[in-house]
């Protein structure tokens, strides 16, 4: 169930997101027209992912280079338990690849098998 915070700052993470992110957006919007809507700045549980395509749960999140840092990683690591216990599969590209459209939606789509 998601609760109004979460929705509030849902809305308020989709007007400050970076250009990775901005992106990674305009490029996934593109899957829409293949059957497959994206969500961005989603919650789900007590967490708001960067995209999800709630037709075949499949989280995409963009890491910029604070992922890399041992107590984000730790963090990130148990989000990513929680999503999968929830049956979500979790795709975490490198923000730096995300500003590739080309390779974004390569991995993308072979994610979703297509």
């Amino acid at each position: 169930m998601t609760t109004k915070p979460h929705i509030k700052r849902a809305r308020r993470l989709r007007q400050t997101s970076n250009l990775p992110e901005q992106r990674a957006w305009s490029a996934l919007r593109i899957l829409r027209r293949h059957g497959f809507p994206v969500r961005r700045q989603h919650p789900i549980g007590p967490y708001i992912v960067d995209f999800a395509i709630t037709r075949e749960k499949l989280v995409i999140e963009i890491d910029g280079g604070i992922h890399k840092l041992e107590e984000i990683a730790l963090r990130d690591a148990e989000r990513d338990s929680f999503l999968k216990s929830e049956g979500w599969r979790v795709l975490r590209i490198n923000a730096s690849y995300a500003l590739d459209e080309d390779y974004l939606l390569r991995r993308i789509t072979t994610a979703l098998g297509l």
